[in-house]
């Protein structure tokens, strides 16, 4: 069976390349979520057939969740993206309930992109040794917070919240510079807060001086960066950036200082999806304490391990 997926998500992969590069629709308007729906199944295939596990065949709720969560954490960039005004669309189909159909589509593989990725490399750097976090109680959830010195917590928070505001405190012709803080913002803004509350957090990964997260995630945001910028390229659905910074010096469509964010980003994508999990966790326990049968946040995989 997974050979066979392994198989399907790359025979999607290139055959919808391949239909963009000949014009062919609906491959040419639509490569990219069809492209990455393909990589999400080829990516899952490969981590379950080396370990047993994987998002989609061991947590397929959860899964069906972080594509939900996908969607709204990347409209909420797109929302940063009115002020900053860093990029924009081309070639959408012009029917409104196909347009956002597609935005959807698109949106809800952001995040998966990014995990299954950062899985695929563990399973590349280490092979079984690299063992994912399986579908079960995360890691040190039943024990109390983890302590955190409180001052660099703090002015973690504080820096982050800066960040993020920033673009709305300067005029919109300096906002285009301010990409940077908004790639970073939440990382800082939510990682201690994530740490304080028991979650996955890449401040208490350091502490314990465990990396393999942090590289997992960092080379899953270049793979997924790069492989963003080649089936966007050639799409006729597709997204241009108007980066007031080396406009000139691109790789496909991005100016060349955009690769060095997306590892930023890919660390930015962990550390909202835990705050959000956390969050729906928080609501659930209420829901429970209340009778409520919703079992929901008692099963959730660990990331990117």
């Amino acid at each position: 069976m997974s050979a066979s997926l392994i198989l399907l998500g790359a025979a999607i992969m290139a055959v919808s390349e391949t239909m963009t590069l000949l014009h062919i629709e609906p491959f040419w308007s639509w490569n990219t979520p069809i492209a990455w729906t393909g990589f999400i199944i080829f990516a899952d295939a490969i981590v379950w057939r080396a370990r047993g596990d994987s998002w989609i065949r061991s947590a397929p709720r959860e899964f069906a969740a972080l594509a939900l969560a996908s969607i709204a954490l990347w409209v909420l960039f797109e929302g940063f993206n009115q002020i900053i005004d860093n990029w924009y669309y081309t070639g959408l189909p012009e029917h409104a309930a196909l347009r956002y159909f597609g935005y959807a589509w698109s949106f809800a593989t952001i995040w998966p992109a990014i995990f299954e990725g950062a899985e695929l490399i563990a399973v590349m750097r280490a092979g079984r040794a690299g063992k994912a976090g399986q579908a079960g109680p995360i890691p040190g959830s039943t024990l109390p917070p983890p302590a955190l010195p409180a001052p660099p917590a703090l002015l973690s928070v504080a820096a982050g919240a800066l960040m993020l505001v920033s673009p709305f405190l300067i005029s919109r012709a300096v906002a285009r510079y301010m990409a940077a803080p908004v790639w970073l913002g939440f990382i800082f803004l939510l990682d201690p807060i994530n740490a304080r509350l028991g979650g996955e957090s890449l401040w208490i990964d350091w502490r314990a001086r465990r990396t393999d997260r942090l590289v997992n995630l960092a080379l899953s945001g270049v793979l997924c960066g790069v492989l963003w910028e080649l089936w966007n390229f050639w799409s006729r659905a597709k997204w241009h950036y108007s980066v007031p910074i080396m406009e000139r010096w691109k790789i496909f469509e991005m100016p060349v200082p955009g690769y060095f964010g997306f590892p930023a980003f890919a660390l930015e994508c962990f550390t909202m999806y835990v705050f959000v999990r956390l969050v729906f966790e928080y609501v659930a326990s209420a829901f429970r304490r209340t009778g409520s049968p919703a079992r929901a946040g008692r099963h959730m995989r660990s990331i990117a391990q």
